[in-house]
This record gives C-alpha cells, structure tokens and sequence, in this order.
C-alpha cells in the first residue's frame, strides 16, 4: 500500500495541468478525445452514485491524501455521502491541524474535528516541491470543475497510462506516456493497478472501477451541491409553469369582453 500513494499522487498532480482538445490524433502534442461514460448525476435529474463516491473516498483517504489536500471540503459534509457522525469523527481524528493561539499566544496541533477542512498533506508549497522533484501536487478540491468535461477527464487521464507509446511519440527521460495528457507524456507515473486497493464493500477491483469512483468523488468534491441545485431549478421551471398558465388565465378573463 505504501508503494501505491506516491505513484497515485504523482499522476493525480497531472490533473491541474492536462487539457483537451478535440483532435483525434496520436501524434505527439496532438491530444485525443477523452474517453466517454454515462454518469448517473449527468443529466437534469441526475443524481450522484453514493456508493461509488465513498469507495472514491476510500481511494482518496488510503493513496492519494498522502501528497494532496482537500482544501474547500470539510469533514462533516461527508455525511451528505452517507457517513454516519461518528464515522465521520473517526476519519477527522486521524488528521491534525494548526490552530491557536493559546494562552501564550503559540500555536498549536490538534486532531480535526468535523468542522475542520482537510489540512494540506504539506506545510508550504516549496515543501510539496521538494518531496516531489519539483513538482507541485495540486489540491484536489476543485479538479473536476477546473477542466472541461471535468468527471470524464479525470477518469480518462487515470486510465490513459501504457508502457508503449506510440512511435511518433518520444518520450523524455524520467517521463510517462500517457493518452489524454497534452503531448502524451506526464511526469508521473501509473497510479493505479488492478487490486491496488481493497474495497470496503466487496466491490471487483479493476483498474476501471479504481479510476471511475475517483472521478466521482472528485466531482461531488467540486459540486458537492449538484442535486440541490437541479433540485432547486426543477421547482423554478414547475413555478414558471404555473405563473405562466395563470398569466394566459387572467389575460383571456380581462379580454374576454372584447372579444
């Protein structure tokens, strides 16, 4: 497990700096169309697979946390995933955080508390560099919403790894080939392998199902708000329904006697 968590952080840091462009290319600096899936919160009345997304968390929780943050995403919203209080306690204790000052003015770790943010895996930033050749790994808050189609390139860009590249492709020292990252080679290695990590609930482990739960964690961490917001404009389209038929109602009643 140790040996997975740097190699899931180092590629997951390809997430900030990858796009996508609409060519269907293999050649180098050519990019090709991200691979495509039927999401269930796709769509007007969609709404986010729980299951999928806490397994999404279990990946992000035993690999990724080790070198990426979770900056705008507090513990306690993990219960709009399905977890009970007391289990989201139990995940905040296993982190600590600064806070202060005390009495005397010193700040001070403690462990988190519901409340609390996840903390970053680094201290600063030229620390996150440092561990990671240079590197900087991005928080993961936001990834899915900081690239188009969001959801489907995260899950494209985990599974886009292959130990042979293309010939027209070459690939500089220390490098990796991979399919959907802009000219094809990204400085970190495969993340994820078939088994890399045991789910909770029993589900097979393919490197497919590792690569779509992240992708659907990291979207509810981006939009954690997706369904009320559908929900929300759903009730405003019903309510314009309904002012409009009285509006038609009370225009044929004031004309009626001119006509």
């Amino acid at each position: 497990m140790s040996t997975m968590k740097p190699l899931l952080a180092a590629a997951l840091m390809g997430l900030a700096g990858a796009s996508v462009l609409p060519d269907s290319a293999n050649a180098a600096g050519e990019a090709v169309p991200l691979l495509e899936k039927s999401w269930p919160h796709d769509g007007v009345f969609g709404a986010y697979d729980r299951a999928a997304a806490q397994r999404g968390f279990q990946v992000y929780r035993e690999v990724c946390s080790a070198c990426h943050g979770l900056e705008f995403v507090a513990f306690r919203t993990l219960q709009y995933l399905g977890f009970s209080e007391e289990e989201v306690k139990a995940v905040a204790a296993e982190y600590t955080v600064i806070d202060g000052p005390d009495d005397e003015g010193e700040m001070f770790e403690r462990p988190a508390r519901p409340s609390d943010r996840y903390p970053s895996p680094y201290p600063n930033a030229n620390a996150a560099r440092a561990a990671n050749g240079g590197a900087y790994p991005p928080d993961l808050s936001l990834m899915a919403k900081a690239r188009p189609n969001g959801t489907n390139y995260v899950y494209s860009l985990l599974l886009g790894y292959s130990d042979e590249p293309p010939s027209d492709v070459e690939i500089g020292d220390g490098m990796n080939y991979n399919a959907y990252y802009p000219g094809h080679q990204i400085a970190m290695a495969q993340p994820l392998y078939e088994d890399a990590v045991e789910y909770i609930d029993g589900t097979p482990t393919t490197l497919e199902q590792h690569a779509s739960d992240v992708a659907t964690f990291l979207t509810w961490t981006a939009e954690p708000k997706l369904e009320e917001r559908k929900g929300m404009g759903l009730k405003v389209m019903i309510f314009l329904v309904i002012l409009t038929g009285l509006f038609y109602a009370t225009k044929r009643k004031i004309w009626s006697d001119l006509h």
